[in-house]
Order: C-alpha cells, then sequence, then structure tokens
C-alpha cells in the first residue's frame, strides 16, 4: 500500500482582541480543512516544518511562523485512482504574519479566518475537528 506524508498549519490571528483560524475549501472535493500538502513535493528532503510554512502560503495565502508541532499526526485511508493510500499529516500551531487568504493558489476554491465556533462547524473530516480542538488546547496554553 501507498503511504504519504503531508505537513500543514492550523493558523490563528487575533482580531478584537479574540482568536480566528484560517480554513480553506479544496478546489477538486470542496472539503473545508486545514492548508497542508506532499512533504517533499518540490523539493526532496524537505522537513516537515519547511513543508508547512510553504502550504499555509500556497493554499491560505498568508504568511505564518510556527509556535509548535502539534504532538500527534493525523492519519487515515483515501483511494485515489483505485488505489488506497494511507496518509500521516503532521499540523503546526502557527501565528498569522502577514498576507491575505485570498491570494490562495489553485487547488483552494476559498480561504478565510473564521472563529473557532465556525470552523468546527464548517470543517467537512472528522480528523481535521479532532486536530482542531488540540490547537485549541494548545493556544489556550500559550496565554
Amino acid at each position: 500500500m501507498k503511504q504519504e506524508v503531508s505537513a500543514g498549519g492550523i493558523v490563528y490571528k487575533i482580531v478584537d482582541g479574540k482568536l480566528e483560524w484560517l480554513i480553506t475549501q479544496h478546489s477538486g472535493g470542496k472539503h473545508w480543512s486545514f492548508p497542508k500538502g506532499l512533504v517533499g513535493d518540490y523539493n526532496p528532503g524537505e522537513p516537515l516544518e519547511e513543508a508547512a510554512l510553504r502550504e499555509v502560503e500556497e493554499e491560505g495565502g498568508v504568511k505564518a511562523k510556527i509556535v509548535k508541532k502539534i504532538d500527534a499526526p493525523s492519519q487515515y485511508f483515501y483511494t485515489f485512482k483505485g488505489q488506497k493510500i494511507f496518509k500521516t499529516v503532521w499540523f503546526f500551531l502557527m501565528e498569522y504574519v502577514s498576507g491575505s487568504p485570498e491570494d490562495h493558489d489553485w487547488e483552494v476554491s476559498e480561504a478565510r479566518f473564521a472563529p473557532a465556533e465556525e470552523v468546527l462547524l464548517t470543517l467537512t473530516f472528522e480528523n481535521d475537528k479532532k486536530i482542531f480542538k488540540r490547537a485549541l488546547e494548545m493556544a489556550e496554553s500559550l496565554s
């Protein structure tokens, strides 16, 4: 069975004293998630951190800085062109630095910042909701 490793970011910014979170809608599947992509897609040997920052900028349109690696990956199976793939995604809690979600690439049909309650209602997959709850706990411990 084919295996893939991806990395991505759960990015927050402070708006009017409250945290808002970057979410993206995939152009193909139309599902809502967080920006993420294959590690080493363009650069073999690419570190997880570099891949995560690159994907946040490409798919989310923003620059961010890593605050902390989320301690457990998201893992799942999916099928692409008839082949079953086991995917491991490492996410990083990130703080927004600059840019606009409107500057996302073609892989994303929409990107925006939203409050946590809206993010939980909008995310398509349970794995993403679970990782997001972990990110929320981590963000609370920073303040």
